[in-house]
């Protein structure tokens, strides 16, 4: 028998641009009615939260555990899907790039699961707009914007 609660990571990848702190966003290319989001996805069965985060991370974005500081756990979160109905643990990380990449980029994920081929637009969003993700993924932007 499956979970009752699936466990989720989300990531807060941030950087600092300018003097100002900006969170890593993204889009479905081929779904932009599913709104701005922040990477993460489903823990599997038996893998340690911190495992998922960093795979997840890489399958939906491209960029490597090294490239990235932990910067600590914000907040853990039930959360409810209606349009699923299910119930999920949302774990929200904050996380600090350690290397320059570019303001937007285009990544397509290749996965052996069922978000192969997803094809996502990333971009970095000032902490402020992030009130604005979708499917309550913003719940610990304030999290966040206490510890800057």
């Amino acid at each position: 028998m499956g979970q009752i609660v699936k466990q989720k990571v989300l990531a807060y990848i941030t950087r600092e641009n300018d003097g100002k702190t900006e969170l890593l966003v993204f889009s479905h290319k081929d779904h932009p009615q599913a709104g701005l989001q922040v990477p993460g996805g489903g823990v599997e069965d038996d893998e340690l939260l911190i495992d998922a985060l960093y795979r997840e991370i890489e399958e939906e974005t491209g960029l490597k555990r090294d490239e990235l500081q932990l910067q600590g756990k914000l907040h853990k979160q039930m959360y409810y899907s209606e349009d699923r109905s299910k119930y999920y643990e949302r774990n929200y990380f904050h996380l600090a790039l350690k290397r320059p990449v570019e303001n937007e980029w285009d990544y397509t994920v290749e996965s052996d699961g069922k978000d192969d081929g997803l094809r996502f637009h990333f971009e970095w969003r000032p902490i402020e707009e992030a009130s604005k993700l979708a499917a309550d993924m913003d719940n610990a932007v304030d999290w966040l914007e206490q510890i800057q």
